[in-house]
């Protein structure tokens, strides 16, 4: 997508962030970045042969290790990067440096990482930690004027049960109030992955945000649409939940090949309710019950692109309350289609099915998070552990158009390395007991083409040094280390 280049004085200069929203926001004089191994850390993934050999255009894939919780960076050199790195957002600043913001999951944090012009990282701050962050932090998605109309904010949301909600971040807040939370009330209560404001030009004069509940309880999880007629505003606006309109809360009732009619249900009074009573709103409003709803993202590309989105369910064990295995098991992908002029209405359609083990999808271990460009959706998996899983957890390339599906990396536990025992704590780790995470096209604020970033969470990389270094006294005995590494050659 082609857009004009802007470029704005120091107050007014984060009105351009650039999220994984395949924009270009470079300073018109910023010099080329220099993309090369900045990390102590070794990349801990690997480019699976398949991708190599160059199906779906994936040929010449390189990967680049940014940053680790092993790295000191010279202008904060007591700072240590935490662990289990999740949703993320990148702009770049009027002194031509750049900025990361980071979700680390289980510090119940958000990192601030800062960038020289040739992208070598020189200094880290949290601008959240766990006393603000309230609640585990997951996928992220960074909110700007030039995307969506509004901000520029971070929204990240909470997934520590029902009761969590989303925080509504300013990208310059302040190190120093790091314990403060910055809740949003209006976006409601859930166990949500993400907050995902559609681009402005979906629906001109609205904002339209979609929520996916990673909830696994009796009622499950919800896809929800907060919607204002104000641009930008986060307090006035109407809550709803997912239903078909034939009532059909069963998600194993969806197949591939059919397209359902959808619509978003308003949630009465949700500023007054608790999440338990919002979740007790499921059955009256017959929202479909998905097997946990995970990250949510659009199709790039401006017009009507905005207004198809893709969310991910990453499935849950047809035991308990899934006994019935009316919910996804092993994961599912589905694309939204909303309605030209009314974002509440639509239609569903299941794209990728991990439960129909001789299907595309027959690989999937539960994918979790996904990056979606123009013409690709690369999803990444947090394998549920089920003690079923065939391999480490992989990044999937799928090609929109022609519903090709490949998976490209695969995370690396360098379990016969001479370090496996730094990464594999505990003694050797599981097949899917990492994830990767928080995957943004970075391409258009660096200038350099079919770039991404990556969070890879190596959960079994622990030590005592890792312990609570977010600074905040709710998470002090969280010791996991994790890293961003650069991916270079991935159409968009």
């Amino acid at each position: 997508m082609q857009l004009n280049k802007l470029f704005l004085s120091t107050t007014t200069a984060l009105s351009v962030l650039a999220l994984a929203a395949c924009q270009d926001h470079r300073a018109p004089d910023s010099p080329a970045i220099t993309i090369q191994n900045r990390s102590v850390t070794p990349v801990l993934a690997k480019v699976l042969p398949s991708a190599a050999g160059g199906r779906l255009a994936v040929d010449g894939i390189k990967l680049y290790s940014l940053l680790s919780s092993d790295d000191k960076l010279d202008q904060s050199p007591s700072f240590v990067f935490g662990g289990s790195a999740d949703g993320a957002g990148i702009f770049q600043n009027p002194d031509g440096n750049y900025t990361v913001l980071v979700n680390n999951e289980d510090n119940f944090a958000v990192s601030r990482i800062t960038l020289d012009p040739s992208f070598k990282p020189v200094k880290g701050e949290y601008i959240l930690n766990s006393d603000g962050g309230t609640w585990r932090l997951c996928s992220a998605t960074l909110v700007t004027p030039l995307e969506h109309g509004f901000g520029p904010l971070f929204l990240t949301s909470g997934e520590s049960g029902q009761e969590s909600r989303t925080h509504a971040l300013p990208v310059n807040a302040d190190a120093q109030q790091a314990t403060m939370s910055r809740e949003v009330s209006a976006l409601g209560r859930w166990s949500a992955e993400n907050a995902v404001p559609l681009p402005k030009t979906a629906y001109p004069g609205k904002t339209a945000i979609v929520i996916g509940d990673d909830d696994s309880d009796v009622n499950g999880g919800q896809v929800a649409l907060y919607l204002t007629n104000t641009v930008g505003d986060l307090e006035n606006g109407a809550l709803h939940m997912l239903k078909r309109t034939d009532g059909n809360q069963r998600e194993m009732d969806m197949t591939m090949g059919q397209k359902y009619d959808v619509e978003f249900v308003k949630i009465d009074n949700h500023k007054t309710l608790t999440g338990a009573q919002i979740n007790g709103k499921v059955n009256e409003l017959k929202a479909i019950k998905f097997g946990r709803v995970e990250d949510v993202d659009y199709r790039k590309g401006g017009g009507a692109n905005g207004r198809e989105v893709f969310f991910v369910v990453t499935g849950q064990n047809n035991t308990g309350v899934n006994a019935d295995y009316s919910r996804s098991k092993y994961g599912r992908i589905y694309r939204l289609t909303l309605d030209a002029s009314d974002p509440t209405k639509g239609k569903l359609e299941v794209v990728l099915n991990g439960d129909d083990r001789t299907g595309p999808a027959n690989m999937f271990q539960d994918p979790d998070n996904i990056c979606v460009t123009t013409n690709y959706a690369y999803i990444m998996e947090d394998p549920n552990e089920y003690g079923d899983e065939k391999h480490d957890a992989y990044v999937y390339q799928y090609e929109l158009s022609s519903g090709k599906l490949m998976p490209i990396l695969v995370l690396d536990h360098r379990r016969t390395e001479t370090d496996a025992a730094k990464y594999n704590v505990g003694g050797v780790s599981k097949l899917g007991s990492w994830e990767s995470s928080g995957m943004i096209d970075v391409s258009d604020v660096t200038g350099r083409p079919n770039t991404f970033m990556l969070g890879i969470q190596a959960h079994t990389w622990r030590d005592n040094k890792y312990l609570g270094v977010d600074g905040g006294s709710v998470r002090k005995a969280e010791n996991q280390a994790s890293q961003l590494i650069l991916i270079e050659g991935l159409p968009r």
